[in-house]
């Protein structure tokens, strides 16, 4: 059954990624796909159905269950950040605040990679944050604050 719902997250990206403009071939690529197979899931064939609506079910649980269970079932880190930020529905903004002690704890959490330490100061790049808030959770000077913030469409 996990290969059925990482299929099916696989086919939800691939959808989300040629809505944006980008073709088979370059779906393909950034998901490790053979191009047949991408056009094949975009066809409805060689897909469950089932594993669809499991794969939006997942997709709309909250950032971190999200996050972790896709981790989980794929065991890599850059497929897990592609998907997790192509499926994405929300857009957050990432601050830390002054009080960081530049410890790391938060850039060892984060499973989206987007946080990185600069002169003893963490920077998180708010366009690979997915909202989890495990960096937060994890800050021992609670310097860490993420908005939802809204997309202006």
């Amino acid at each position: 059954m996990p290969k059925h719902i990482v299929s099916g997250l696989k086919y939800l990206t691939a959808v989300e990624l040629i809505r944006k403009g980008l073709s088979q071939k370059e779906v393909a690529k950034i998901l490790e796909m053979d191009r047949s197979t991408v056009s094949h899931y975009l066809n409805g064939r060689n897909l469950s159905w089932n594993s669809i609506e499991v794969a939006e079910i997942i997709t709309k649980f909250c950032p971190k269950d999200f996050l972790t269970l896709t981790y989980a079932l794929l065991n890599n880190s850059e497929k897990t950040r592609i998907i997790v930020k192509t499926c994405s529905k929300g857009n957050y903004q990432a601050k830390v605040e002054e009080t960081c002690i530049g410890c790391g704890l938060c850039a060892d959490t984060c499973l989206m990679n987007a946080i990185v330490l600069d002169d003893l100061k963490a920077q998180i790049d708010s366009n690979w944050c997915c909202g989890c808030l495990m960096c937060r959770d994890v800050c021992p000077t609670n310097s860490i604050k993420i908005l939802e913030v809204e997309d202006g469409c």
